[in-house]
């Protein structure tokens, strides 16, 4: 039987609305507390280079507030490590991140690069963090992941949310269910994100080895209409339905 599916909240583009103005409102502590309200297992945030949206200060807020977790998406650099050792978040997702990006457009590249980023994974992990690697459903960026140490993959859906053609959309959704289930082969937890909406979640959260969907854009978006404690109940009933669907009876 496959296990209950959790959703972390990402509320990165509430402080994108703050920033646009320079001002102290919405407050993303505020709508983490709300898609707790509404479900949430967990609130996800990324501290980018550029400090575009999320801040210090709100990292530090929503980690002493929130009762769920924190997973704190971050470069694989060593000031966000230090950073991420001193506040011990529960969970970090190291993602690629590029100054001149609108949002992150692709899995980080493990294969290749396992000198520079086994130390630190060693350094979160010894910190007692739980740590993710976002990564394309590819074996052998899974099979990389899996040897520097991570723990978690998060596969990147972004791929499957942006195909169009009937052809595509099976095509990725393959990619992602191959990638699920080697990943879980090789003894990762496998969550999932970018791009997911209520429209297309529900493949995704039917595969049976995927513990944790991360959505941020569209439930912010929908939140302008509904509440973000609202458009968060709405998202995890979509994929708890998925997933109900999906278990033999």
């Amino acid at each position: 039987m496959k296990n209950p599916i959790r959703l972390g909240v990402n509320v990165d583009h509430v402080a994108t609305v703050r920033q646009a103005r320079g001002v102290d409102y919405p407050d993303p502590l505020e709508a983490a507390l709300a898609a707790e309200r509404g479900g949430a297992g967990g609130i996800t945030i990324h501290l980018r280079e550029d400090r575009r949206h999320i801040q210090e200060h709100d990292v530090l807020s929503i980690r002493e507030r929130i009762t769920t977790k924190l997973n704190l998406e971050m470069a694989a650099t060593e000031a966000m490590v230090a950073f991420a050792c001193r506040l011990r978040p529960a969970d970090v997702c190291v993602v690629p991140e590029k100054r001149e990006e609108v949002t992150t457009e692709g899995g980080l590249a493990v294969a290749g690069r396992e000198r520079e980023l086994a130390p630190l994974i060693e350094r979160l992990r010894a910190a007692a963090i739980a740590v993710s690697l976002f990564i394309e459903p590819d074996a052998r960026e899974i099979d990389a992941a899996a040897r520097v140490g991570a723990t978690v993959v998060e596969l990147h859906t972004g791929a499957y949310a942006n195909a169009r053609a009937d052809a595509a959309v099976a095509q990725q959704l393959d990619s992602l269910r191959r990638g699920a289930a080697h990943a879980a082969a090789r003894g990762l937890v496998v969550n999932g994100g970018h791009g997911l909406t209520l429209a297309n979640v529900a493949p995704i959260a039917a595969l049976a080895e995927m513990q944790e969907l991360n959505i941020g854009h569209s439930i912010v978006a929908r939140a302008l209409f509904v509440g973000i404690e609202a458009a968060t109940a709405e998202m995890l009933e979509a994929c708890r339905r998925a997933r109900d669907a999906g278990r033999p009876r």
